[in-house]
């Protein structure tokens, strides 16, 4: 038995594309391979060391792939799905029946006026657009009426746009919750997200005060299962969000890649038995859907840079285990979600190094081999691979 395990997500930080990938029109999407191929000279030297150039699908970056310090395998989404929801949902034992339902030629007409009504403001856009194009494009339109920005994307989400010296944000918080209140089921969209904005004319910019609300998770997660039996289940970044605090004890809400390392640091520090669970955002958020691959890859060498910290920190019966929720390949024409495997290693004084998992059936293996590590019995969906890591 262990006694904590840190599980830091690297958002859309993909390892190549699913069998499935054409039927979410993401073939040839590999991020983190891509990354590395079109960066002259990229590496990742303390991931690379843990394994992940070892990983299937990646090996041929490397020509000099060494003994590597962790169990490491890639891991297959099982749910019909790309989205962060999805994702982390699934990696904490949760495989999708279906689909969260998505919007390609926008919302309903009966949803936005309903959302109209409720937040006595109206909505302009209600289409698929980049969140970084349409305040530039609607934004004039928007200062000018105080009507909201509403978009979607490939994803399953409503997103809302303002001004922050338009609407306030606790304004524009309140409407997404009205948003996530109406949303429900047919149209459950995974989450609805909050996308504050500021500046002038032709210069308009997002700023770090986006919030998430996703919907309740359908069933128990590893997060309940923890929790309940009396362990410290710390959230993170957008965590909380995504599991709209079920199963969560403590949660710390980061706005940026520094701010969570360096909230991770604080909490391995602390020294509780449970699960320090992170999401880094950066990654996604200001380079994936950016198509900005150079920003992606210093974005993952300024992760790298502190996993000696990290390990440092960690005692002999932590785990650490490093991972992602699905793909955004910068290097692609599309600015969305890409259909990708996700990287998975696990690390600590109790896990076996230079241990090849393969491919993980689904990302649920993750939230199934926490609590049997924890030996925490539990109907997660997936299964565990903790007799293949533990030493």
């Amino acid at each position: 038995m262990i006694n904590r395990v840190i599980l830091i997500v690297l958002d859309s930080v993909g390892i190549g594309e699913l069998p499935d990938a054409h039927l979410f029109n993401d073939e040839g999407s590999n991020t983190v391979g891509n990354i590395y191929k079109s960066i002259k000279g990229f590496n990742l030297p303390k991931l690379e060391q843990l394994g992940l150039l070892n990983i299937e699908g990646l090996r041929d970056l490397s020509t000099n792939n060494g003994k590597a310090l962790a169990s490491f395998g890639r891991a297959a989404e099982k749910s019909m799905g790309k989205d962060t929801t999805t994702g982390h949902w699934e990696m904490s034992g949760i495989i999708l029946p279906q689909a969260f339902p998505t919007y390609s030629n926008g919302f309903p007409k009966e949803v936005v006026e309903e959302f109209e009504k409720r937040t006595g403001r109206k909505v302009i856009g209600n289409c698929v657009a980049s969140g970084t194009e349409i305040i530039q494009r609607l934004g004039d339109e928007h200062v000018n009426t105080g009507a909201f920005i509403v978009y979607t994307s490939a994803d399953s989400v409503f997103q809302i746009a303002a001004h922050e010296e338009v609407v306030p944000l606790d304004e524009l918080y309140k409407a997404c919750q009205i948003a996530r209140d109406m949303l429900q089921g047919e149209h459950a969209v995974g989450r609805v997200i909050a996308r504050p904005f500021i500046g002038t004319s032709g210069e308009y910019k997002r700023t770090e005060n986006r919030r998430d609300f996703s919907l309740e998770p359908i069933k128990n997660t590893m997060l309940d299962y923890l929790s309940e039996k009396g362990f410290m289940t710390y959230a993170i970044g957008k965590i909380e969000d995504i599991f709209a605090n079920k199963g969560i004890n403590k949660a710390e809400h980061t706005k940026n890649n520094q701010e969570g390392i360096e909230a991770t640091i604080e909490a391995i520090k602390e020294n509780t038995s449970g699960i320090v669970f992170t999401n880094l955002v950066d990654f996604d958020m200001l380079y994936g859907h950016r198509n900005d691959a150079v920003g992606y890859g210093n974005a993952l060498k300024h992760f790298d840079s502190y996993l000696d910290e990290i390990k440092s920190l960690l005692k002999d019966d932590d785990v650490l285990i490093i991972t992602a929720d699905h793909g955004c390949d910068p290097t692609t024409p599309s600015t969305d979600h890409s259909r990708e495997y996700i990287p998975v290693l696990f690390y600590g004084s109790k896990i076996k190094e230079n241990n090849d998992l393969g491919t993980l059936d689904t990302y649920a293996c993750i939230g199934k081999t926490i609590l049997d590590m924890f030996d925490i019995e539990n109907d997660l969906d997936g299964y565990s691979v903790k007799d293949k890591i533990l030493r």
